[in-house]
């Protein structure tokens, strides 16, 4: 194997050390060749994948600032290490993500007035209003929703993936966490099991470089994070989370070893977080927004991507910017449809917590029945 697929065959350290890559920052390719055989169809849905993220995003938090939902955290700039890892699953795999991985369930399926109505907590949410927003699930496409409390999910995401090797299922668990989850205790524990069974999963760590507003460098001795995979026995790749190819074949690489159950696979994806960590964060107080901007600017996933498309003619000139204003009037309309829907009905409080509700909380239902009600914020009807 010769050019940059060669990083693969690397011993474990350099693996973990070093830094795959396809596209350079400025879209062109790293070697010509390991990208000759790119499929149009597959790239195309690379772009829309990312740019659906980037738009959805924006409307998500201009509701958070009309006051419309009340909390968002958007994955700008991370685009490439969600899609790229998206594209890879299957239906019959699992993903267990963290805070920035609703593009994973969008990818996979997830509609986004499922989506939307999860944001607003109406009565067309699948958990009936009892989740945050940003905490979606999908349990037809295999989406587990996320925990706020950080890597709880990364041992849950290596048990589902026992549970699979245990059944025969032929699918693979996707388990995301950020940088600053790979310093709590959970993730050692799901690595040390992930190790020692030879789980059949995917171990993602988006390393945007802030753990809210905790730099890497205060967080971990380790030269990277990717090295905190060896000394659990798992394969460490370390990979340039802003090339959408490079974080699509690095994690085929993962996922195929894993369906031929050949052991898991902790990735970093090397990234940055140009937003807030959330609309409740003013990030200008504690970093150098010179370093943003140039990773907003010069080494923005979707743009390097679409450098190399327009290159190859795979997309057009103005694509972009029409296929955004399309996906801005989806958003739109989905928007439009859900604020008309109204909040769960109250006797879903008392449903899915036992099979049938007992005495003591019909009860309560009926004492809360009596309480007037405030209007529901999102109707506008």
């Amino acid at each position: 194997m010769s050019g940059p697929f060669s990083y693969f065959e690397g011993d474990d350290d350099a693996k973990a050390r070093g830094l795959f890559q396809l596209i350079r920052e400025d879209g062109t390719p790293v070697d010509d060749a390991a990208i000759a055989g790119l499929d149009r169809d597959l790239a195309r849905r690379l772009f829309e994948g990312m740019v659906r993220i980037r738009v959805t995003d924006a409307r998500m938090m201009a509701l958070q600032r009309q006051g419309r939902i009340g909390f968002y955290g958007e994955a700008v700039g991370q685009e490439a290490a969600i899609v790229g890892s998206a594209a890879v699953t299957r239906p019959e795999d699992w993903i267990v993500p963290a805070l920035r991985e609703a593009g994973v369930g969008l990818y996979r399926g997830l509609t986004l007035d499922s989506y939307i109505a999860q944001i607003f907590g109406n009565a067309g949410d699948p958990t009936k209003g009892r989740q945050m927003p940003c905490h979606p699930c999908d349990r037809e496409h295999h989406y587990v929703v996320m925990s706020s409390c950080v890597s709880t999910q990364i041992p849950h995401a290596v048990g589902i993936a026992m549970a699979m090797q245990i059944k025969g299922d032929p699918g693979v668990c996707f388990g995301y966490m950020g940088d600053g989850g790979t310093s709590e205790g959970d993730f050692h524990v799901a690595l040390n099991f992930a190790g020692v069974r030879k789980a059949p999963c995917v171990l993602i760590c988006q390393n945007n470089q802030w753990a809210i507003s905790t730099p890497g460098t205060v967080q971990t001795a380790a030269p990277t994070i990717a090295l905190k995979g060896i000394g659990y026995g798992v394969e460490a790749l370390r990979v340039d989370g802003n090339d959408v190819l490079a974080v699509y074949h690095a994690v085929t690489y993962a996922a195929d070893k894993a369906r031929r159950r050949g052991g898991p696979t902790f990735l970093e994806l090397l990234t940055y977080r140009v937003s807030a960590h959330s609309s409740s964060d003013d990030p200008s107080r504690y970093r150098d927004e010179g370093v943003t901007e140039v990773w907003k600017g010069q080494r923005d996933p979707i743009r390097r991507f679409e450098a190399l498309l327009l290159a190859r003619g795979f997309i057009a000139p103005g694509e972009r910017e029409a296929l955004a204003q399309q996906i801005e009037i989806e958003v739109r309309e989905a928007i439009a449809r859900q604020e008309q829907v109204g909040a769960p009905a109250l006797e879903t409080l008392i449903d899915d917590v036992f099979e049938e509700p007992t005495w003591l909380l019909r009860e309560q239902l009926a004492a809360i029945a009596d309480l007037p009600r405030a209007k529901n914020p999102h109707h506008h009807g």
